[in-house]
């Protein structure tokens, strides 16, 4: 997929210098529920296994080497997540260095056209966790709507329970 800024691609191996760059600051990954990735061989096996399904895409800004960051589309229904079958669910990240550039709207924004234009979903969801007020601030600027919050999701790369705000946007 391709912005005005942005090119979404799928990662591969050789993005693992520039994903650790940006993974291994805890200000990433940690309110998204993940640890800081620990050395370079640590984000290429990431590639390799979590970011390595069809609809999860490195972020690269056009004109720069490297991604700068991650967004990803779950798809079908998840009965602990409440999601039916004819939804998706994103989640994304940006290093910190684009932060507040408008870079991850961008991103969100194409891969909600290519929710619904492509994949016809009838809704698709977004979540954050408690206190991470820039996902909340995101997600409400692209229109998403609170549905409601669940006061127990169990964080399993961080071995924590916290406070998930769910929100939602239909195609319409």
């Amino acid at each position: 997929m391709e912005t005005e800024r942005l090119i979404l691609r799928h990662w591969e191996d050789a993005d693992a210098s520039s994903l650790y760059l940006y993974a291994k600051d805890p200000r990433v990954g940690i309110p998204a529920g993940w640890p800081p990735h620990e050395s370079e061989e640590y984000s290429r096996a990431y590639i390799r296994t979590v970011y390595n399904n069809k609809e999860t895409y490195a972020i690269v800004i056009k004109g720069q080497p490297g991604p700068v960051g991650n967004i990803t589309l779950s798809l079908g229904a998840d009965k602990i997540r409440g999601r039916a079958f004819d939804e998706g669910e994103i989640g994304f990240w940006i290093g910190v260095p684009y932060w507040g550039k408008g870079l991850m709207a961008e991103a969100v924004s194409a891969l909600l056209k290519h929710c619904f234009e492509d994949l016809k979903l009838k809704r698709v969801w977004c979540t954050y966790f408690d206190g991470n007020y820039r996902s909340r601030m995101l997600q409400k600027k692209l229109g998403f709507k609170y549905h409601h919050t669940n006061y127990n999701s169990v964080v399993i790369m961080l071995n924590q329970v916290r406070i998930e705000h769910f929100n939602y946007i239909d195609k319409k």
